[in-house]
């Protein structure tokens, strides 16, 4: 009778253990895989944070972790420094990075254009009417080294003022960066929404000197389409990640499909109530203004990289003297593939 009952317990504790194994079989299926974001609450990343609000990567058969940092360049050393996998941030960092020989690749962009606005803060309207009176400033971007201050630098330039003529300060993007432009601790802004619908919200005369919040508005300043944030990492890890990147890649193009099926108002209640901030009303306001500024597709146009390339070369002596293969900053094999699924 004993011998039948320690028969009947290992068979018993076999189906448990079986069924258990069978149970957890999806969540091993799960490859995990850490996001770094330069900045979680900017309307230009929201299509990384919808994705995962909408429980898509989990459904592309990844989990997805997401680091948030102050500013791109630092989400970039959170993957250089092999503490996060991928980044969410702007395609620029790899046409940057390829003139110093380091290979990262874009595999799936979810911005057709950057977003970026050059706002002048309330109390220095007064002695900044436009870009030139910037000479000696103090200006704030979500972080040194970030796309934000690329775009500084190129604006600069581009308008005959030295960029080391003035100073440049990071303040993120969000609350951090409205609250230094209200109290004057920098005389303007490389701004993103919701941050600038919030702040004209409060002063409505509020200035802002260039504006790449449409498509009208990035073809005035850069001549074209230009896209912004992607989502992008080394290229060996995208070599020897191929099912992650896949399921990122389908994750982001399915939610780029919703946000194109959707309303602001529906965008805006699935999205977390940190995110959106005390004002709905505003935050719904500024994704309205924002929505055109989302790709369809996933992909990267070809002339889109030539744009960046086009405009780092003009401010960027190094990437103007480099040879580099626009071909290996990014890729569309991952996004011509989820469409086919």
């Amino acid at each position: 009778m004993q011998s039948l009952f320690r028969r009947f317990t290992v068979a018993a504790a076999a189906l448990v253990l079986g069924a258990g194994l069978i149970g957890s079989a999806p969540a091993q299926a799960q490859s995990k895989v850490t996001l770094a974001i330069g900045g979680a609450s900017c309307l230009c990343y929201l299509p990384t944070m919808l994705a995962h609000q909408l429980g898509e990567y989990k459904k592309a058969g990844v989990d997805v972790e997401v680091v948030q940092f102050k500013g791109g360049s630092e989400a970039l050393k959170a993957v250089m420094g092999g503490s996060a996998d991928v980044v969410s941030g702007y395609f620029d960092h790899c046409v940057n990075l390829a003139a110093k020989g380091q290979h990262l690749q874009a595999f799936v962009v979810y911005d057709r254009f950057p977003g970026f606005a050059l706002v002048v803060s309330p109390k220095a309207n007064d002695k900044i009417k436009s870009v030139k009176d910037l000479k000696d400033k103090k200006i704030g971007v979500s972080a040194p080294g970030s796309s934000t201050d690329f775009f500084l630098k190129y604006i600069l330039s581009k308008n005959g003022v030295d960029p080391n003529s003035v100073g440049v300060i990071g303040v993120g993007l969000g609350a951090t960066a409205i609250a230094a432009m209200e109290q004057g601790t920098i005389d303007a802004a490389i701004m993103l929404d919701p941050a600038v619908t919030v702040l004209a919200g409060t002063h409505k005369d509020l200035r802002i000197l260039v504006d790449t919040r449409s498509q009208k508005d990035t073809l005035s300043v850069f001549g074209g389409e230009y896209p912004g944030g992607a989502l992008y990492t080394r290229a060996d890890w995208i070599a020897s990640h191929e099912k992650e990147v896949q399921a990122m890649t389908n994750a982001i193009v399915a939610t780029l499909k919703w946000i194109h099926s959707h309303t602001p108002e529906e965008i805006a209640d699935k999205m977390p109530p940190e995110l959106v901030g005390k004002d709905k009303a505003l935050y719904v306001a500024a994704l309205k203004a924002t929505l055109s500024m989302y790709s369809e597709t996933g992909k990267m146009d070809p002339k889109g990289a030539q744009a960046v390339l086009e405009v780092f070369s003009q401010s960027v002596p190094a990437i103007k003297n480099a040879k580099i293969d626009l071909s290996k900053t990014y890729t569309n094999k991952y996004v011509d593939a989820a469409h086919k699924k």
